[in-house]
């Protein structure tokens, strides 16, 4: 059965809390070690069991077209060329006999890899090294001492119970050979491949896969014989030799690709778990960070309808790290959602702030009529802060409101170092926001006498032109930040 993530309907669920019944994906597990296969359910803190790809595997029939390229890859290829090629260069001797036994053996071997390579969840063939390295070649004795197993089997009912116990036997082993050749691959062992109960048991937790699987071998197995014979039958035998080899080779890799394909798809059947290998460096640094598993805890509690622990969580993070941008930013958007203007109040520093960041004069509007229907005569204490308020307000479009929060500035702050930034504002969104130039006149006349030190002083001639002559407020080009 595949299963989505509980709190991601959709996604496919990578971890199973058997305490709870609860499945999660990635974006619920980012502080998980999926190479170790640990993980601690977020509701209960027991240990969960790790689902691999087991529900996110695409099935095996959607996937024929990708089974007959697997050969195709540059590994598999010069696996079959030297195994083909080099054989038929060999001297029709003693050594030759030797040079042919030995590539047999390491294409075998590397048959028998591709299967576990593939049940890991490697979609990508096995390195050429794989035939020719290391351990692994006993697997041939193993599969021969399988057939012989099986052929005593067969032998052996049809002296017990006759002719038709022996049919039976026979139908038996014929059905069960793909799954006794998984079991060998993976478990490397004999009596588990040729165990009638054990193979029983693969065939049912499979099921009816299984035998749609065994209709595509059979298929395969008559194409491979076609092919072969139509290469015998119609080209001369230093080319018919070598292509049949190859044809041979090609689709073996191919239906042990596939049998491994089998295994990989109903892993969680099969009792293990696998995920998938192939281009996923980098994972595990992602995955302990200590900041995903916070949003994760952030975004199960929303689903969930934990409004007050999300609030307190978000609160108790901003305490460790107050100017934590990605938490006040998530505050804001609970507090708006909820309606918690007294919270909002509380947080209004921090939450302007992130909102002038971010360049949002909307919500900066929306957040200011709040406060300021909660308290009518709600005024901004801090100087650069309400500069920089005003700017995102002015460049947004909502003019008054930018020349209410810079109202009576030089009285409120007459020492900030602001006040010449603050009414060229005020000027600037009277004059082209407003069209209120006599206003924005008498502004600029202000800092012109007022703000001497200020390095602003000497662009306000220029601004004065500009409004004498009712053209927008703009200023040279190398101004500063609050010009447009």
């Amino acid at each position: 059965m595949k299963h989505d993530c509980h709190y991601h309907p959709g996604d496919p669920a990578k971890w199973h809390c058997g305490e709870c019944q609860m499945h999660y994906c990635s974006r619920c597990m980012p502080d998980a070690d999926t190479r170790q296969r640990r993980g601690l359910c977020p509701q209960c803190s027991k240990a969960m069991r790790y689902l691999g790809a087991a529900t996110e595997v695409v099935p095996f029939w959607h996937r024929v077209g990708a089974f007959f390229r697997y050969p195709f890859h540059t590994d598999p290829l010069i696996v079959i060329a030297i195994c083909t090629l080099v054989p038929i260069l060999a001297p029709a001797n003693l050594i030759g006999i030797l040079i042919w036994l030995v590539l047999a053996l390491a294409l075998f071997k590397y048959t028998y890899a591709v299967i576990n390579h593939t049940a890991e969840g490697h979609l990508k063939p096995p390195a050429v090294s794989v035939a020719f390295t290391g351990t692994g070649f006993d697997i041939v004795a193993l599969q021969f001492l399988v057939f012989v197993l099986m052929g005593g089997l067969v032998f052996t009912a049809g002296m017990i119970g006759g002719p038709l116990l022996m049919m039976l036997a026979l139908a038996f082993v014929v059905l069960a050979l793909p799954a006794s050749i998984m079991v060998l691959a993976m478990e490397r062992s004999v009596g588990a491949a040729v165990n009638p109960m054990n193979l029983a048991m693969l065939i049912s937790r499979i099921g009816a896969p299984y035998f749609l699987l065994y209709g595509y071998l059979i298929l395969l197995t008559l194409a491979s014989g076609a092919a072969q014979d139509f290469a015998m039958t119609h080209f001369p035998l230093w080319v018919s030799q070598p292509l049949a080899g190859f044809l041979n080779s090609t689709f073996t890799l191919i239906l042990f690709h596939m049998l491994g394909y089998l295994l990989f798809q109903y892993q969680e059947e099969l009792g293990f778990a696998s995920d998938l290998q192939d281009g996923s460096d980098g994972q595990d640094n992602h995955q302990r960070d200590r900041s995903a598993r916070f949003d994760a805890d952030i975004d199960m509690n929303l689903k969930d309808g934990n409004y007050d622990r999300v609030q307190s969580m978000l609160k108790e993070a901003l305490k460790r790290d107050r100017d934590n941008g990605q938490r006040i930013g998530q505050l804001y958007q609970l507090l708006t959602a909820r309606n918690d203007v007294p919270e909002l109040y509380r947080y209004h520093p921090r939450l302007l702030a992130w909102l002038a960041d971010h360049n949002d004069g909307d919500g900066m509007a929306a957040l200011l009529h709040s406060l300021q229907n909660a308290e009518p005569q709600f005024r901004l204490d801090d100087p650069e802060l309400a500069v920089r308020c005003a700017r995102t307000l002015y460049h947004r479009g909502h003019f008054k409101l930018a020349l209410r929060l810079l109202q009576d500035f030089h009285k409120r702050f007459p020492d900030s170092k602001q006040l010449a930034q603050a009414y060229l504002l005020v000027a600037q969104t009277l004059a082209n926001g407003l069209n209120q130039w006599e206003k924005a006149t008498a502004f600029l006349t202000f800092i012109q006498k007022r703000c001497q030190q200020d390095p602003l002083h000497k662009q306000i001639g220029t601004y004065l032109e500009q409004a004498q002559k009712r053209e927008p407020l703009k200023g040279p080009k190398a101004s500063f930040a609050v010009q447009e």
